[in-house]
């Protein structure tokens, strides 16, 4: 199919409007609006998923202001927010009320402090899910939320959506919107003020009968109106235009269009709502059916009949579009606030009125239209205080203003004053406050530098509706690759290892001087980094910059000329001070974590010895709450008598802790190459223990393997029971006698016993951190870990202790280190 523009002046009825984009346009202002009749919601909205399946986009609005809604337009699928946990989990997220919200998505409700009630749902056809719907109502105390009933008839409507976008799918290429175009913004019908006219709508030719009434509620006289449908369509907002497109489509295909709301912009600012209705005659009624639309044009809101009224009242009255600006102001309120009726009308009132300049006061005005609820406060107006109440309704909200008594805290606090003339920055918005709240949750997790990268990469593209991004860190004032998405090699090489100084003018500034370099178009590119390729229409350089120094960069491309607005630019650079921070302390954990590994390294032996007859193996593996290190050791140590295999656990995850089992470990091996008994070494290491730290512990195993006499010798000091497995079948638990944990009783005794080997059985010894289980009891551990060894397969020493190790490997309560020695007798020295 061929594409068109859905917002450019076409005729409404014929080949151009059976085009796939008008059509999904449809289907969505259908279903959004039919969403928010069967839940009694006020605000409506769909996402689907982008073409890479990791972002919902906000691609329908109903109800919804439209300056609330481009902190939403792109929500990763994994965030922490009921839409997309819907789409990944294909439930129903039903949040009756505020304290609902809090409880499951604690950081939504910090972003969108409102009392609110919403419910999300899956669009999807079959097994294939293709976005998201959400409803929003106005929370009321004590309230269950929606039905069971409207629950069903949600996802009933969410359904035939999808089925509907599938069947345009398989219909022709699927359409997309312009990247600047942003969602359908579509308005509630609300209750009728005042009846303007009539029309008569020739679906065939585009012919368009309508009365004068008509004409003057879209802003033209008789005179100035052609007859033509398209005269009235280029008087609605630019927004609307494809839900006017859409009604003579409506009405072919469903014989009548019920309560369509329009847009219309007034000359002064601001915009009247009107609202279609109408039907097609049947058969024999005048006309020929499925030709002609015959219905109403109602002006909804405060029309010109009802504000003759209020100018003769004796309090200030305004009103308020679904955005937040002034589409009226009485006489009154211009008096009182000494602002004239041309500088309100198509402001907010937080930009133009005195004491409302605080952005608490913009808060509050968001508070009553996401809650719809209504909401009074005082502010400070320019004779006195002022009492605003505010009355939200589906199209906008109704203001009204007095004159009010100083309240108690103002006249006792000497330190108040009249809140300033001049606008103070806006707050930030809710979906942008989300973004960084869902950033640093998210970093907060992030312990590594690669996990830091990935986090980024996986929030951050889907954030800004970026293409591509990199991450690199700062080490030694040289940058080096983290993470990237989509750029090409030719542009990373070009940083890879550089020196911060020479990574090109601007940029250099940027990472140097700790200010963000926002360029949105090829040629700014050009002009302003010659000497770098052009990877992307736009680009942002983000310095991340930590304890006043660089810590890294992360670079977002963008695939079109992308303008970033005041918003963007404040929450991206919000942003890379939470990455620059997370980035800073995952590089003194790598940091640490290198130098901890490093000394558990040392500690251990690099390569176990070999002997006749014999073959051994050995694994550590650090505990996953801290650093990489901590008191397990293993070792094996040839003597005159035999090979002594020894395995060890000082109690306590840390340097001190390691640093005790190397002085273990070294009187372990002094005291067995001197040629004493196992029951002799261990008593002499327990002497030492003592003699180190008073009061540490430790356990031990200690094993002499006599390959001649074919016999092991074993000793045990508060140490879990070896395991054999036997060539010729069975594997059992040794339950040698042992003497206490080293370390507590300086004339403690050790029993040796001696154990008979037969060719092909496997030792093993191993420490507590490969049994021992949360709420479980050890010996469980042990007689799983005996089943696992009694059931591996008959390949290599290191393949069986990779076998032992994977479910440890795998486990999310495992907190404990693991040390394993693996030892097979294969012959008799000559056998």
């Amino acid at each position: 199919m061929a594409s068109t523009d859905t917002t450019s002046d076409a005729h409404p009825f014929g080949t151009t409007s059976i085009e796939a984009a008008a059509e999904r346009d449809d289907a969505l202002v259908d279903a959004v609006l039919k969403a928010v009749e069967v839940t009694g919601a006020h605000a409506g909205s769909v996402f689907l998923a982008s073409p890479e399946g990791n972002t919902l986009v906000l691609t329908a609005a109903a109800g919804m202001p439209p300056s609330l809604l481009g902190g939403w337009r792109r929500i990763p699928v994994g965030s922490a927010i009921p839409v997309a946990e819907a789409f990944r989990t294909g439930r129903t997220v039903h949040l009756p009320d505020a304290e609902s919200t809090v409880r499951r998505f604690p950081q939504l409700a910090v972003a969108v402090p409102y009392p609110f009630g919403s419910a999300s749902v899956p669009v999807a056809a079959g097994r294939e899910r293709l976005g998201a719907m959400a409803v929003v109502w106005a929370a009321r105390a004590g309230g269950h939320g929606l039905s069971q009933a409207r629950r069903r008839q949600l996802r009933a409507t969410a359904g035939r959506l999808g089925a509907e976008l599938v069947r345009l799918r398989a219909a022709g290429p699927e359409p997309g919107r312009a990247a600047d175009e942003g969602p359908l913004q579509v308005a509630v019908p609300a209750a009728a003020a005042v009846r303007v006219g009539l029309f008569d709508w020739d679906l065939a030719t585009g012919a368009l009968t309508a009365d004068d009434t008509v004409c003057a509620a879209f802003g033209l006289t008789p005179d100035e109106y052609d007859g033509r449908a398209d005269t009235l369509a280029a008087r609605v907002h630019r927004g609307d235009r494809p839900a006017f497109h859409a009604i003579a489509r409506t009405a072919a295909r469903e014989g009548r269009v019920l309560a369509r709301c329009l847009r219309v912009p007034e000359p002064g600012g601001g915009h009247r709502t009107v609202e279609l209705w109408g039907r097609v005659p049947e058969p024999g009624a005048g006309h020929e059916a499925r030709s002609h639309l015959v219905g109403g044009v109602i002006e909804l809101g405060t029309g010109m009949a009802a504000s003759a009224s209020l100018e003769r009242l004796s309090d200030g009255f305004f009103g308020l579009d679904r955005d937040g600006r002034i589409t009226y102001a009485n006489h009154r309120l211009v008096r009182l606030v000494h602002i004239s009726r041309a500088n309100l009308m198509g402001r907010h009132p937080w930009e133009v009125l005195p004491g409302l300049s605080d952005p608490a006061c913009e808060d509050r005005f968001r508070a009553a239209q996401v809650s719809q609820q209504p909401l009074s406060f005082l502010a400070r107006g320019p004779d006195g205080w002022l009492e605003f109440s505010l009355r939200p309704d589906g199209q906008g909200m109704t203001g009204w203003v007095a004159r009010a008594a100083e309240p108690r805290q103002a006249a006792t606090d000497p330190t108040a004053s009249p809140a300033p003339a001049a606008a103070s920055r806006a707050p930030t918005r809710p979906g942008a406050l989300y973004r960084v709240l869902q950033m640093s949750g998210a970093l907060a997790e992030a312990v590594t530098t690669q996990e830091v990268g990935e986090v980024v990469a996986d929030q951050l593209l889907p954030a800004v509706g970026g293409q591509r991004v990199v991450i690199y860190s700062v080490r030694e004032r040289r940058l080096h690759l983290l993470v990237q998405r989509g750029y090409r090699e030719s542009f990373l090489d070009r940083f890879e290892a550089a020196p911060l100084q020479h990574v090109g003018g601007p940029v250099t500034g940027a990472l140097t001087g700790g200010t963000p370099l926002f360029i949105e178009s090829p040629e700014e590119f050009a002009r302003t980094c010659p000497e770098l390729e052009a990877a992307s229409h736009s680009v942002v350089f983000l310095p991340l910059i930590a304890s006043s120094r660089p810590v890294g960069v992360c670079v977002l491309g963008f695939d079109h000329a992308h303008s970033f607005t005041d918003e963007e630019r404040s929450m991206l650079t919000a942003l890379s001070g939470l990455i620059a921070q997370a980035l800073e302390r995952a590089q003194l954990y790598d940091a640490k974590s290198a130098l901890a590994l490093g000394l558990q390294n040392a500690l251990l032996p690099h390569l176990l010895p070999t002997r006749p007859g014999v073959q051994v193996t050995g694994r550590y593996l650090p505990g996953t709450d801290w650093m990489d290190i901590g008191g397990d050791w293993y070792d094996a140590i040839p003597t005159d008598q035999g090979l002594a295999l020894v395995i060890g656990d000082v109690e306590g995850h840390n340097v001190s802790a390691a640093a005790t089992m190397g002085q273990l470990r070294s009187a372990v091996r002094a005291f067995a190459t001197a040629g004493q008994r196992p029951p002799e070494v261990l008593a002499g290491t327990n002497r030492v223990l003592i003699d180190l730290d008073p009061g540490q512990l430790a356990s031990c195993c200690y094993v002499l393997l006599d390959t001649d006499a074919a016999t092991a010798h074993v000793v045990r000091a508060g140490h879990c029971p070896p395991l054999l497995r036997r060539l010729e079948g069975g594997t059992e638990i040794l339950e040698v006698p042992g003497g206490p944990l080293l370390g507590i009783d300086r004339s403690a005794d050790f029993p040796e016993s001696r154990l008979r080997l037969s060719p092909g059985c496997i030792l093993a010894l191993y420490t507590d951190g490969l049994v021992e289980a949360r709420d479980s009891d050890i010996t469980i551990g042990i007689d799983q870990v005996r089943t696992s060894l009694a059931h591996a397969g008959a390949g290599s020493l290191d393949d069986l202790a990779d076998t032992l190790l994977h479910n440890a490997l795998h486990s999310a309560d495992r907190n404990d280190d693991i040390a394993l020695l693996l030892t097979q007798y294969t012959r008799r020295d000559g056998g």
